[in-house]
């Protein structure tokens, strides 16, 4: 039997909550491993790396014309909570860098780590209609336009991503990133189904 009833306020911000505070911490794995990723989450932390600049504020940059998109094709309650998803994404990796560190972590496991978490934590923001922008919003159109799934959107996306990354990084780093990104992809593919969870 679907479950269709509406997710309250409170559920929402604890799903945001969730979601936003493990794609954080998925960040953290990936950036101190020195991998890269794929989507506009890919864009940002590339850019940062060549630059410099605060990935938080690349993200959020980044961002700022898919809102319009959301807006029209996905409703102004799906574009304000993807706002807050990436608002808080971006604030958080400024934040969270000064509480943990790492004495020792493989990168294999930090590519698997990064995309475990990435792919449950974007999840669950998009069970409670959100995204974290960008390349995410455009997923999610294709697959309720067309059926065509969202993670595989994303993975084709991912793919040409890191097709530009492989002129910027060693071989390595693109392969273990691309173990990530894979994970994400699967996680996403095979979990979200609308027909199966219809809450909003």
């Amino acid at each position: 039997m679907k479950d269709t009833a509406r997710h309250t306020v409170t559920e929402d911000a604890q799903g945001f909550a969730l979601g936003v505070f493990l794609c954080a911490i998925a960040l953290q794995f990936l950036t101190h491993a020195g991998l890269i990723t794929g989507q506009t989450a890919g864009v940002a932390v590339i850019i940062s790396y060549l630059t410099g600049w605060s990935f938080g504020v690349v993200f959020f940059v980044i961002n700022l014309p898919f809102y319009l998109l959301a807006w029209l094709r996905l409703g102004p309650q799906f574009t304000a909570k993807s706002l807050i998803s990436v608002t808080a994404l971006s604030g958080l990796t400024l934040i969270i860098p000064d509480h943990i560190t790492f004495a020792q972590l493989s990168t294999p496991l930090a590519a698997i780590i990064f995309g475990a978490l990435t792919g449950v934590g974007l999840l669950v923001i998009f069970r409670h209609n959100g995204s974290l922008g960008g390349l995410g919003v455009v997923a999610l159109i294709v697959q309720d336009k067309t059926g065509f799934r969202a993670g595989y959107v994303q993975l084709c996306a991912d793919a040409v991503i890191f097709s530009v990354a492989l002129f910027l990084f060693p071989l390595a780093t693109v392969l273990w990133s691309l173990l990530g990104a894979v994970v994400i992809n699967l996680i996403i593919a095979i979990n979200h189904r609308r027909d199966r969870y219809v809450a909003t």
